[in-house]
């Protein structure tokens, strides 16, 4: 039909489809059919090249190494034997013998590898590089989903955990229902924000005070509130008075605790002291809903519901499924994270943004906490109408009565429960 083949064409060359197979799994098939495909860079040379995806077992006979391969694309009935000189995946190798190492140090309080592992040995290592896949899956679906500078790593060397199952990483507050988020209708006129700011700027115009120094760093004390610049101001992205906005900017690891506080966040960077960290993003409730929802988290020994109550507790936040970050930072008697009330494009004083600053300097490596149960300082309500129960849902003097939780910091200052 090369009438209708000629009629067709002009309609194919604009068209693309969307293989729902990845580049390595269209090599995987060429492989196990024995194809050649110079498209995908499979040629009778490299045909007979297979990827190692994890290793299960190992064994030495004569001072040989063999470890038992699970090859990429194929079952596990098809794993092989194969002597160490045969393997080039070197980060492999030296993972499963790090893996090895600890495992045999928790059980057995030596390091140096037997010449044949016991079959419980061997079925942890398989499980450990089966967890290690869907963690690395887990940051690089959590990387994707980010739209701050900030990269996001996951580790866990304590235990089995992989992701959770039931968490959705969002960038900003999704808005439940009934609930409306007004958009501001005006913006600053200022040519410089910081050193010639226009009848106060943003915060001058909601009668407060200018939040940061040169730096980006907070100046005002904690229980004071912060008004950014907006959608709306003549000023630009670099202004000075944008910080919470432009999200994220430190390199930070979800990683698993060994105090049995289940999963913690670490920066991997230096942050300065009075630097904003990140927000506490989630699912804005109602206080009825949050109430309904909060017998269900006491029931499961968690809870991630914030009251929004800056001038009255009207809603909460919930990032039990949908948040960010903070979703899985933990609670310190001494934390290093202080909260503020932040408004930038929606100034309904019942709906702040709640953002977390370092009280100090924090060193890299070290774990990120704020105080689920925080006490701000009291400062002049007529000025500042900061709400002394300001906090977590179920704190003291909060309308919604919650289980006590045990606390787990271990600092020298614990009060021994959480609320």
């Amino acid at each position: 039909m090369p009438s209708n083949s000629s009629f067709m064409a002009p309609f194919v060359l604009g068209c693309s489809v969307c293989c729902k197979s990845s580049w390595n799994q269209l090599q995987d098939l060429c492989r196990l059919a024995k194809l050649s495909c110079p498209a995908l860079g499979i040629s009778k040379r490299n045909l007979y090249d297979f990827e190692v995806e994890y290793l299960c077992d190992y064994k030495k006979i004569r001072e040989q190494e063999y470890y038992l391969v699970k090859w990429r694309g194929y079952p596990d009935s098809e794993s092989t034997w194969e002597p160490r000189q045969n393997l080039k995946c070197v980060r492999i190798l030296k993972q499963f013998h790090k893996d090895l190492e600890r495992e045999l140090l928790r059980r057995h309080h030596r390091s140096k590898p037997p010449r044949h592992l016991d079959p419980s040995l061997a079925n942890y290592l398989v499980q450990k590089a089966k967890q290690r896949r869907a963690l690395r899956r887990w940051e690089q679906e959590l990387n994707a989903k980010r739209s701050h500078l900030g990269r996001i790593t996951v580790e866990n060397e304590v235990d089995l955990d992989g992701p959770p199952r039931a968490f959705v990483y969002i960038n900003e507050y999704r808005v439940g229902e009934g609930i409306t988020l007004n958009q501001v209708a005006v913006g600053c006129e200022c040519q410089d924000c910081l050193w010639a700011p226009a009848g106060g700027c943003c915060p001058g115009a909601s009668l407060h005070k200018f939040a940061y120094n040169d730096q980006g760093q907070v100046r005002l004390r904690a229980g004071l509130p912060i008004y950014e610049c907006n959608s709306r101001c003549r000023c630009g992205y670099d202004c000075p008075n944008r910080v919470v906005q432009k999200g994220i900017r430190y390199d930070l690891c979800i990683f698993r605790t060994d105090d049995g506080r289940g999963w913690g966040v670490r920066t991997l960077e230096k942050i300065r002291k009075n630097s904003f960290v990140m927000e506490y993003v989630g699912e804005i409730i109602t206080s009825e809903e949050a109430e309904r929802r909060g017998q269900i988290y006491d029931r499961q020994g968690a809870t991630y519901l914030f009251d929004l109550d800056y001038v009255e507790d009207v809603y909460t936040v919930d990032a039990a499924y949908y948040g960010n970050i903070s979703h899985f930072v933990n609670h310190s008697c001494d934390p290093n994270l202080q909260v503020y009330n932040v408004f930038i494009d929606n100034l309904d004083e019942r709906l702040p943004r709640i953002a977390f600053f370092a009280t100090r300097t924090i060193r890299a490596g070290e774990e990120l906490t704020f105080d689920y149960n925080m006490q701000v300082d009291p400062v002049d309500m007529e000025s500042t109408r900061m709400d002394s129960n300001f906090g977590l849902a179920g704190l003291p003097g909060s309308p919604k009565k919650r289980v006590r939780i045990e606390c787990k910091c271990g600092t020298e200052s614990c009060r021994k429960y959480l609320f």
